[in-house]
């Protein structure tokens, strides 16, 4: 029987995919930057590199906190307008953020009062990005059908990627260009942009059966079903651990300013280079399906990771810094798209809100929580050193999990792919 040849570009058929892919780039392109834009900011007011981690325990507490909470009523809610509702919240975050730096303001309030108002925007900002997660998950299984979940996890997560690469490093040049102030009203407008965009998707049906259903037993059922999946809980782990101890990007300012001393100029190529290498790995995986020997995959790529950063962390030379990030930015890459597949093949319609909230839990919030872990250790290691030791954490756990989970490392998704093509066909 001849087999068929996979369409690599096959949800990029589908019209609302091709908007959703539209609006979630310019939407988390929009978050990355602003993120970016107050790192910058912050550091240069204190010049503390405590500051940086501060920013990111601000934004960690709200998002673990509501996580579980979040994914309860994303199950029990229409997906397409509580996305809307979540991208205007966010719009009244970044109008804020172009407020407090509006020269004006800057003149006429003290220095810690604006400090103190931009964490608590970002404390605002970590409550939201609890729903945004398992909002996008479910949303994304509501708009292809469940034979396409590989190659749309492929353009889903590889989009975020790159946007979340690429918008950092457009905020180190346009802070060169127009400013931190200009900067985050550009970031408002993308928000706005990409609430317009949802409207063109239309309302979704809600898939779970148990609406109503009690909000302790959701979140206990929802937390039993990733414990008890062990390809799910795994997968989740590496990468929490792999972005826990690598997140050497948070100190990117540091190195900017005062290793490397290429001034933001150079802040933005060094955020510039991961996107480069997602971006590649975005057509990589497209016309190279991930799902045959999936958890072998999912270790080296971290691993892989766990060496770009140890390089880039002992590096003093702007080039081979230039390509450790870059290597970290497809290796990273690999492994979101592995983990979104895993996660979109285990998990049952009903409960995607709350799997991705546990999801977002151990790894989603692990980002800004590793920019804490970074900026902490740096304060108390030193900052080369501080990056180091994340990168060796990160291959001392590959390794611990390839060697006391064989049945990790012999992970295969293809019979879960033919299960989901015999079911629609």
């Amino acid at each position: 029987m001849e087999k068929v040849k996979k369409d690599p570009y096959a949800s990029l058929r589908i019209r609302e995919f091709n908007i959703f892919l539209i609006l979630r780039f310019a939407l988390v392109f929009g978050w990355s930057m602003q993120f970016i834009i107050i790192e910058w900011q912050v550091y240069s007011i204190t010049k503390d590199p405590l500051s940086l981690g501060i920013i990111g325990l601000m934004e960690v507490i709200p998002a673990v906190s509501m996580a579980l909470f979040a994914g309860h009523i994303v199950d029990q809610k229409e997906k397409r307008n509580l996305f809307a509702l979540c991208i205007a919240a966010f719009s009244l975050i970044s109008l804020g953020l172009f407020i407090l730096t509006w020269p004006e303001v800057v003149a006429n309030w003290s220095t810690d009062t604006i400090l103190y108002s931009i964490y608590g925007l970002v404390f605002f900002g970590g409550f939201l990005r609890s729903f945004f997660s398992p909002t996008i998950f479910s949303l994304i299984a509501l708009i292809v059908p469940k034979k396409l979940y590989p190659n749309a996890a492929t353009w889903s997560s590889s989009t975020w990627q790159i946007a979340s690469v690429l918008g950092p490093a457009f905020a180190g040049f346009s802070i060169l260009w127009i400013g931190v102030h200009w900067s985050l009203c550009f970031v408002f407008g993308l928000v706005l942009f990409s609430l317009i965009m949802v409207f063109f998707i239309k309302k979704k049906p809600i898939l779970n059966p148990k609406i109503g259903e009690p909000v302790i037993q959701s979140l206990k059922e929802g937390v039993k079903f990733v414990f008890k999946t062990k390809a799910i809980f795994t997968a989740m782990t590496l990468d929490m651990i792999s972005v826990l101890f690598g997140g050497a990007v948070a100190l990117l300012p540091i190195y900017a300013q005062d290793i490397l001393e290429v001034g933001s100029a150079g802040f933005g190529a060094l955020r510039a280079a991961p996107a480069v290498g997602a971006f590649i790995t975005m057509f990589i995986t497209a016309y190279m399906p991930i799902s045959r020997n999936a958890g072998m995959k999912l270790l080296m790529a971290i691993f892989g990771f766990g060496v770009s950063i140890i390089v880039f962390g002992i590096s003093t030379v702007f080039w081979i810094s230039l390509v450790a990030l870059f290597f970290s930015g497809m290796t990273d890459g690999v492994s979101m798209v592995i983990r979104q597949t895993i996660l979109q093949l285990k998990t049952p319609d009903d409960m995607r809100g709350r799997v991705s909230s546990v999801n977002s839990m151990f790894v989603g919030s692990s980002n800004e929580l590793g920019a804490f872990e970074s900026g902490f250790t740096a304060k108390l290691m030193g900052t080369v050193t501080a990056v180091v030791f994340g990168g060796t954490m990160t291959l001392i756990t590959v390794v611990t999990t390839g060697i006391v989970s064989p049945s990790f490392r012999a992970l295969d998704l293809t019979k879960d792919l033919e299960e989901h093509e015999k079911d629609e066909a």
